[in-house]
C-alpha cells in the first residue's frame, strides 16, 4: 500500500517542536485526512522518495511516539484490577495485532490453565476473568511488528504494571495488594506512626544498600542476612547502629534499588560464592581476591541494582522466598520497622533506562509491548544509550504516565517517604514537577499517607542527548531551581576532595592537603596551588549556604558576588538553587571511592592514619553543618573502605562489606576489581600493602562517636536548618574572606534575633549566635575577627563532652574576637541566651 505525502509549507507545529526540539529543522509532510492512521500503525511503515522515473532513491523507517501520543493517550485502568467476583487485566499496546494472556497455576513449569484472547478498544487490550485467577500467574503473548527485526514477532512478556512476580521473573503474579493477608499488623495505621518531619529543611539522608546492611552481620539469622527482614530485628548490630543514628537526629534512609532488577538471580540456590576464610588469608594488596570475586560476579547475590526490569515489584532476591506474596509482605515489614525506629525511607528509582530491549531479550518488557515507543531513539532510529543502555523517553505521554503511576503505587501500597531519581537529568522537568504535585496531593484520609511529607531529589547531571534541553526542558540542576526538587551538589564534593571523579586521582582539594600538605602531584606553582585552595573555599562556602544562586558573599579576590557569579573551572555557575531544600550536599556516595578511600589516595603517603581519620571527620563535618540537606554514604561514619574500589556495583559482598561491630573498616582486602581500577593499581598497591594505612577499632569507634556528635549539633539548633533563601541571606555570614585570608580556614557565623526586638525574628530559644570554624590545615590556626568581638561564645556543649580531646582545646577570646582551633578540626561555638 502506498500513500502520497504532501509537504506542509507551514512546517512543524509549535507543540511538536516543543516536544521534539531535535527535529525542529525537519521538513513537514501531511497524510491525507481520509486515512485510517490507527490501523496503519499496526503495520511496517516506511517513507520513501522517488525520482521522476518512479525509481526509489531513498527510504527510511518511521518513529511513531508522537502520533501514538496524539491518537492513543489513555488515562483509564492498566494492569490487574480486582473486584469481589472477578479479575480484569488491561494492557496499553496500540501497535499490537493480537494479545492473549496465558494463565498459570504455578510460578514455573506446567501448561497454562487457560489462554485468553484480549479485546482491543482504542489501543487498550483487556479481558475479565474469574476470581479464581487471583493467586495465579500470567504472561502476555503480544503479536506486534518490531522495527529491530523488521517482522511481526510473538513476544512473551510480563505486565509492565506487574505488582508481583515468579521466582524466575518470567511470570506476573496476580496479587491484590489491598488484601489484608498481605499486611503486617497495624499496617493501615503506619501513616500515624511515622516520625515527624516539620520541614524538608530538617531532613538528613543516609544512603544504604540492602545486602551491605546485613550480609556480614553475624547477629542476624542466616536466613535473614542480606534481605528485607534483617531490618525488622531489634537488637542486631546493624539495627542498633541505625538506632544510634536516628537518636542523634538522622531522619531518612535511602535504599539503593529495591525494584526487580537484572544481574542477581532471585533463587538463592543458584548463587555461587567464594570461601571467605580463604580470601581472609590472602595479602592486603593481592590480585587474587578480585580474580576470585569477578569470576563469579554475575552469578552471586550481589549487584547495586541499576538494571531495571520491572519498576513496580520488590526485588525477589531480598525476600525469604521469591515466589508468591513473600517479597510484598517482607518489604512492608521492613518499611514499618524502620519507621518505628524513627527513620523514614527513600527509594532509589531508575526511570531513566531499562535493562532489556528487543523482542527476545528475557529482561525486555516495554520494548516487547509497544516496540520503539518507550525508548528514546536517535535520528538514525537507534536506541540512545547515554545513561548506560536503553534510555527511556519521559517526554512520551505513556512513559510519563507509567513513571507517575509507579511512584504513586510505591507510596500508597508501601508507604515510602521519598524518592531519589537516578540520572534525573535524563527525565523531563515537566515529568518531575507532575510527580511532585501528584505525590504532594495524597492525603492520609483518602490514600493512607500524607503526601506533603514526601521529599524527592536526584542526580541533575546534564549530558547525552538531553544536554542543553536537546529533547525538551530536562530535570537538570539549573532547570530545577524554584521547583523545590532537590539535586546533588557535586561542587562542594569536588572542592573539598579535589579534582573530580573523572580527573587525576591524586589531585588534592580543600580537606585533602591542597597547598597546605602537598602529595607530590603537579598542581602548578605554589601560587597556583594557593589560588586553587582559595577558589575551592569559595565553592565550599557557597555550598554551606545551600548553594543558593542569589546568596551574596565576599570572594577570594575581595569582591561581593552572588553564588551564581562564583564559577567552576569549566566556567559554569557554582550555585543554582533558589531554596535550601533544592540542594543535597554530599562528599561521598555509592559511586566512586568511599570518603576514607579517597582521603587515603589523595593525602601524602607519609602522614599517619590518625590524621587521615581526622580528615574523614572534617569532610563529614562540613556536610553535617551546612545549610541545605546533608547526605551521607553508609559507612562514612565508620571510615568505610572498599579497598579503593572506584565502582563496586558488581564487586560482591567482599569489597562492599560493612561491619557494624566496628572491628574492621574493610581496608586492605585485596586490589580492587581489574575492570574499573587496573589503571590505578600502581597507586593503590603500595597503599594497601602498607599496614600503617589500616585504621584500628579505636579509630572506627572515634569516627562513629564524632559523627553522632555532628548530628546532635545539627539538630541542637534550627539555625543549622534554615527554611528559606531569605533566612540564609539574612543570618549566615562568612568571615576570613578576601585576599588576606588565612589559608585552609572557613569561618561561618549564623545569627538569631531576640523575642520582641526589631530586626531578625527569634528561631532558637537556646542559642542567639553560632560560629563554625573549619580548620583544614595540618597546624593550629588562630583567627581574630572584629565582627565577632565581645560575644559570649562558648565551645558547643556536645564538643565539650565529646571523646575528641583535640576539639576541646579550641578557644575563643571575647575582647579580640580571636578563635584558636586545632589542626584538621571543625569547632562549633555557641552564644547561650
Amino acid at each position: 500500500m502506498q500513500i502520497k505525502l504532501e509537504e506542509d509549507s507551514c512546517g512543524l507545529p509549535e507543540n511538536v517542536i516543543r516536544k521534539f526540539p531535535h527535529i525542529q529543522d525537519y521538513r513537514a509532510f501531511k497524510v491525507p485526512s481520509t486515512l485510517d492512521a490507527k490501523t496503519l500503525l499496526k503495520c511496517q511503515l516506511a517513507v520513501a522518495t522517488f525520482n521522476s522515473d518512479g525509481k526509489c532513491i531513498n527510504v527510511t523507517g518511521l518513529q511513531l511516539p508522537g502520533v501514538l501520543d496524539d491518537l492513543f493517550s489513555y488515562n483509564g485502568p492498566l494492569g490487574a484490577l480486582y473486584s469481589e467476583d472477578s479479575v480484569s487485566v488491561y494492557l496499553w499496546a496500540p501497535t499490537a495485532q493480537a494479545v492473549c494472556a496465558c494463565i498459570y497455576r504455578d510460578p514455573v513449569g506446567g501448561n497454562p490453565l487457560e489462554i485468553v484472547q484480549l479485546e482491543e478498544v482504542n489501543g487498550v487490550w483487556s479481558t475479565k476473568g474469574p476470581k479464581r485467577w487471583e493467586g495465579c500467574y500470567y504472561v502476555y503473548e503480544v503479536s506486534v511488528y518490531h522495527p529491530s527485526t523488521l517482522q511481526i514477532d510473538k513476544c512473551h512478556v510480563n505486565d509492565p504494571y506487574a505488582r508481583g512476580l515468579s521466582s524466575d521473573g518470567r511470570r506476573t503474579f496476580l496479587v491484590n495488594l489491598d488484601s489484608d493477608t498481605l499486611k503486617p499488623e497495624d499496617w493501615d495505621d503506619l501513616a500515624n506512626e511515622k516520625p515527624d518531619i516539620p520541614s524538608f529543611s530538617d531532613i538528613s539522608i543516609y544512603e544504604l544498600h540492602i545486602r551491605d546492611f546485613s550480609a556480614y552481620d553475624y547477629t542476624v539469622h542466616p536466613e535473614f542476612r542480606g534481605g528485607y527482614l534483617a531490618f525488622t530485628l531489634q537488637d542486631s548490630s546493624g539495627v542498633l547502629h541505625l538506632k544510634k543514628l536516628s537518636n542523634a537526629g538522622l531522619t531518612h534512609v535511602h535504599l539503593l534499588p529495591t525494584f526487580q532488577f537484572a544481574g542477581v538471580d532471585d533463587e538463592k540456590e543458584n548463587w555461587k560464592c567464594v570461601d571467605t576464610n580463604m580470601l581472609d588469608k590472602l595479602p592486603p594488596d593481592s590480585v587474587q581476591q578480585q580474580a576470585l570475586i569477578t569470576a563469579i560476579q554475575d552469578n552471586d547475590g550481589y549487584n547495586w541494582g541499576y538494571n531495571p526490569v520491572l519498576w513496580g515489584v520488590p526485588k525477589g532476591s531480598y525476600a525469604s522466598n521469591p515466589n508468591g506474596p513473600y517479597r510484598i509482605i517482607e518489604f512492608r515489614k521492613m518499611i514499618q520497622a524502620l519507621n518505628r525506629i524513627g527513620l523514614r525511607i527513600v527509594l532509589d528509582v531508575v526511570y531513566n533506562h531499562v535493562h532489556g530491549s528487543g523482542p527476545f531479550d528475557e529482561n525486555s518488557v516495554l520494548d516487547k509491548i509497544v516496540p520503539g515507543y518507550y525508548l528514546r531513539k536517535n535520528t538514525d532510529g537507534l536506541i540512545e544509550n547515554s545513561t548506560c543502555v536503553n534510555n527511556t523517553a519521559s517526554e512520551h505521554v505513556m512513559v510519563e504516565r507509567l513513571i507517575l503511576d509507579d511512584l504513586l503505587h510505591w507510596v500508597v501500597h508501601y508507604k515510602v517517604d521519598g524518592f531519589r531519581f537516578d540520572l534525573m537529568g535524563h527525565i523531563m522537568k515537566s515529568t518531575m514537577v507532575k510527580a511532585k504535585d501528584a505525590l504532594h496531593s495524597l492525603t492520609k484520609e483518602r490514600d493512607g499517607i500524607d503526601g506533603s511529607s514526601i521529599y524527592i531529589y536526584g542526580e541533575g547531571w546534564d549530558f547525552g542527548e538531553v544536554a542543553k534541553n536537546g529533547r525538551g526542558v530536562n530535570a537538570s540542576q539549573f532547570n530545577l531551581s524554584g521547583t523545590q526538587i532537590g539535586s546533588f551538589n557535586d561542587r562542594i564534593r569536588d572542592a573539598m576532595l579535589g579534582g573530580s571523579p573523572f580527573g587525576h586521582p591524586l589531585q588534592q582539594g580543600f580537606v585533602t592537603g591542597l597547598f597546605l600538605q602537598p602529595n607530590g602531584h603537579d598542581h602548578g606553582t605554589e601560587a597556583n596551588a594557593e589560588c586553587m585552595l582559595a577558589v575551592a573555599k569559595d565553592h565550599i562556602q557557597v555550598g554551606m549556604a545551600a548553594n543558593l544562586r542569589d546568596f551574596v558573599l565576599t570572594n577570594f579576590e575581595g569582591k561581593e558576588v552572588k553564588g551564581s557569579e562564583v564559577l567552576t573551572y569549566g566556567g559554569a555557575p557554582v550555585a543554582y538553587a533558589l531554596s535550601p531544600t533544592e540542594t543535597v550536599n554530599y562528599v561521598s556516595a555509592h559511586d566512586n571511592e568511599t570518603l576514607f578511600d579517597i582521603v587515603s589516595l589523595k593525602t601524602p603517603m607519609e602522614i599517619s592514619v590518625d590524621k587521615r581519620c581526622r580528615i574523614n571527620y572534617l569532610a563529614t563535618s562540613v556536610i553535617a553543618l551546612s545549610q541545605g540537606i546533608p547526605f551521607f554514604h553508609s559507612g562514612d561514619e565508620m571510615l568505610r573502605s572498599k579497598s579503593l574500589d572506584r565502582d563496586s556495583y558488581n564487586s560482591g559482598d567482599w569489597f562492599n562489606r560493612l561491619d557494624f561491630t566496628y572491628n574492621s573498616n574493610n581496608w586492605g582486602v585485596g586490589l580492587p576489581p581489574k575492570e574499573k581500577n587496573e589503571k590505578n593499581w600502581p597507586l593503590i598497591k603500595p597503599r594497601l600493602a602498607d599496614p600503617s594505612f589500616k585504621p584500628q577499632k579505636s579509630h572506627i569507634l572515634a569516627a562513629v562517636d564524632n559523627f553522632l556528635n555532628l548530628l546532635h549539633i545539627r539538630y541542637s539548633s534550627p539555625l543549622f536548618r534554615l527554611k528559606t533563601a531569605n533566612a540564609i541571606q539574612e543570618r549566615v555570614r562568612f568571615h576570613n574572606t578576601g585576599p588576606s585570608w588565612i589559608p585552609g580556614t572557613i569561618v561561618m557565623s549564623i545569627e538569631d534575633g531576640y523575642e520582641g526586638v526589631p530586626g531578625l525574628s527569634q528561631l532558637d530559644p537556646i542559642y542567639s549566635y553560632i560560629a563554625v570554624i573549619v580548620n583544614a590545615s595540618p597546624t593550629e590556626v588562630s583567627f581574630a575577627c572584629p565582627a565577632l568581638r565581645a560575644r559570649t561564645l562558648k565551645l558547643h556543649p556536645i564538643q565539650v563532652m565529646s571523646t575528641d580531646e583535640l576539639v576541646k582545646s579550641s578557644t575563643y577570646e571575647g575582647s579580640s574576637g580571636c578563635f584558636t582551633v586545632p589542626p584538621r578540626t571543625t569547632s562549633v561555638f555557641v552564644e547561650p541566651r
